[in-house]
């Protein structure tokens, strides 16, 4: 047994890196450039659980990950709307978030932009049919941008963000 300990402390096993996914690369590259040619900075993405089963978030989690690794390309989400320039929002809007959703959108500063991800967040998805869930986001306050998915993607999340900055 102490033989095998030591052997592991001695020489790691770690898995390889994976490959770089060029259309990854692109997308992020892409992106960056739009936000600060738009902004004349990088992008600031405020997200909100406005109610979901939390499967977008695992997806939005995902784009600070290694692999995706969103700093390194100037995207970052912030803790304030006030710094931030996109609210991503995540579920249908419950009547227990909808007031404090209000109240982020309306403490962020202009220029600014609302996104939809996810089917709940687009027509109320699984949530529909509940007396305590709007039927998407859109009932609450304007949307600049839909992402589908149940959940969607980073990738797709990516697309949508550089689509959002597109003149």
């Amino acid at each position: 047994m102490l033989k095998t300990l030591l052997q592991g402390l001695r020489s790691p096993v770690t898995e390889p890196a994976p490959p770089a996914d060029p259309e990854l690369l692109a997308l992020a590259a892409n992106l960056d450039e739009a936000a600060r040619r738009r902004l004349g900075r990088s992008l600031a993405i405020r997200e909100v659980d406005a109610g979901s089963c939390n499967a977008c978030e695992l997806e939005i989690q995902a784009l600070s990950n290694a692999f995706y690794d969103l700093d390194r390309f100037g995207l970052h989400f912030v803790a304030s709307p006030r710094h931030a320039d996109v609210l991503l929002v995540t579920g249908p809007v419950t009547r227990n978030m909808r007031e404090a959703l209000l109240r982020t959108h309306q403490a962020m500063p202009s220029p600014k932009w609302v996104v939809a991800a996810g089917a709940c967040a687009r027509d109320g998805g699984a949530f529909a049919a509940s007396p305590s869930c709007s039927r998407g986001l859109a009932e609450t306050i304007p949307v600049d941008l839909y992402i589908a998915g149940c959940p969607p993607t980073p990738n797709d999340l990516l697309k949508g963000l550089l689509a959002l900055l597109r003149p």
